[in-house]
């Protein structure tokens, strides 16, 4: 499955490090793939994000960039880019199946939780850097890492 391939009509989900790697001028490509998804999740509205994915883009936002955004400016881009996506608010549903997914994948409970967030969102693919590629979960969620070809690429 390539990058964009995706059954048709089928949502797909975006980690924080896509919108982490879209404001980085220390990594070109990447960038460029980062600003290419999305774009595609707000043109298509086929993409979406979690409240926890908006609070870990604010934390790296505000803290480890090495321009740190204000307040302002992260608001700012929070309102732009990732609320028109955000569909999965916390709940106890939603830590229940994170729990569940911790003790099935062995992956760290935010990265569990993330996945539980997707699933719930009906997502059929999880775009990330930090997991494994092409894993399915659940036999509906598949994990694609799409910088990967980037760096196989000269």
């Amino acid at each position: 499955m390539s990058v964009y391939e995706l059954p048709d009509g089928a949502q797909f989900f975006l980690d924080t490090n896509i919108f982490v790697y879209a404001l980085l001028a220390t990594e070109a490509r990447k960038k460029q793939r980062a600003l290419e998804l999305i774009e595609l999740a707000l043109n298509t509205r086929r993409g979406c994000v979690s409240y926890q994915v908006v609070q870990e883009f604010a934390n790296v936002a505000t803290r480890k960039f090495a321009k740190r955004f204000s307040a302002a400016e992260c608001q700012q881009f929070i309102d732009a880019a990732m609320q028109p996506l955000n569909r999965v608010a916390s709940s106890p549903e939603l830590l229940a199946q994170a729990l569940a997914l911790q003790e099935e994948s062995h992956y760290s409970f935010y990265d569990s939780l993330m996945l539980a967030a997707a699933l719930q969102a009906g997502a059929a693919v999880v775009y990330t850097e930090d997991l494994q590629h092409h894993q399915l979960l659940r036999g509906s969620l598949r994990i694609v890492n799409p910088f990967l070809d980037l760096a196989q690429a000269p």
